[in-house]
């Protein structure tokens, strides 16, 4: 661990509230676009403000959109998340293509999650009593002491035909039927 990680809060990356359980609530509140009106810097903010912008808002109604003009400023964007977080992001010289591609990533991030030394990679509330799961958990216990390869312990025995499967038997029988009336005609 570097020394710069010792002064961070550390947490989990986690859904705030549960998200995605239930529904998708998108965490990005508001982004505000600050930008100058005859400054070439701003050029790309410029281009996506006039091409994306309302496409933007009728896609995403929960996030309001704020345009900011400054004289004689830098191109920046500002998002503020419902967990309080605001994240600053300069978009001086950025193009149109990289605008877009910058603010679809402000859209589906949470927050600012550099600011986090995280201690673990996974989080959960409600930890297993029983230990974690693995490939081996629910299957039959005479799997253990059998002889392989079983027939009775084979994939194609417990399942039934799947719909592809019977797709292309189906397809194999029209193609059989279509070049026996084609034989037919040929042979008249």
């Amino acid at each position: 661990m570097s020394n710069s990680n010792l002064f961070l809060k550390s947490g989990f990356v986690r859904a705030p509230l549960q998200n995605g359980v239930g529904r998708y609530v998108c965490q990005l509140q508001r982004i505000v676009l600050k930008f100058c009106k005859s400054h070439g810097g701003s050029r790309g903010l410029r281009d996506y403000i006039e091409q994306n912008l309302v496409d933007f808002a009728k896609e995403n109604p929960g996030i309001v959109v704020y345009l900011k003009p400054r004289r004689h400023r830098s191109a920046v964007v500002v998002g503020e998340y419902l967990n309080g977080e605001r994240v600053w992001m300069s978009l001086h010289n950025k193009t149109h293509s990289e605008i877009t591609k910058w603010i679809e990533v402000l859209r589906t991030q949470h927050g600012d999650v550099s600011s986090v030394r995280l201690r673990k990679f996974q989080h959960t509330e409600y930890p297993s009593v029983q230990g974690p799961w693995t490939p081996f958990t629910f299957k039959d216990s005479e799997l253990n002491v059998a002889n392989l390869p079983d027939a009775k312990f084979g994939v194609n025995n417990r399942l039934p035909i799947s719909a592809t499967e019977q797709l292309r038997i189906m397809f194999e029988k029209q193609k059989l039927s279509e070049k026996d009336e084609q034989d037919m005609k040929t042979a008249e």
